[in-house]
């Protein structure tokens, strides 16, 4: 079965071992993504911070061949119970009528101490379709 990736652009790709998304066959899973800008900074509002991390992951699920209709699981982190509401109401704004399996976790802390949200997702994808 073919393996295809999509790159995050990160400089640890290689070196960590890892890529943005993978598909195999039918499935496509989006790793943790981070809310960082282009130009690397982050916004500190949790809402923006989820849209932004929304939009790298359906970004990388679209290079693939998937669409936001063909995800089936998504996991938030939170670093404080506090941001639940505002990052699961955007979760609300882009998945509320594709209503995928979900987690949401409170953790410790994330890779990055600007970052009060990480996302993940997977997605099962027309088999026709290639990316």
């Amino acid at each position: 079965m073919t393996r295809t990736h999509a790159a995050s652009g990160s400089p640890y790709e290689q070196s960590i071992g890892f890529s943005r998304a993978v598909r195999v066959g039918d499935v496509v899973a989006v790793s943790g993504t981070a809310p960082v800008r282009r130009d690397g900074t982050v916004d500190a509002d949790p809402s923006a911070q989820a849209r932004r991390c929304w939009e790298i992951a359906l970004a990388a699920l679209e290079e693939l061949g998937g669409r936001r209709e063909d995800v089936v699981r998504t996991r938030q982190y939170v670093v404080d119970a506090a941001h639940a509401d505002a990052v699961g109401a955007v979760h609300g704004e882009v998945f509320g009528d594709v209503r995928p399996a979900s987690t949401m976790v409170v953790v410790a802390g994330l890779l990055d101490p600007r970052w009060v949200c990480e996302v993940e997702l997977d997605a099962v994808v027309d088999a026709r379709t290639t990316p």
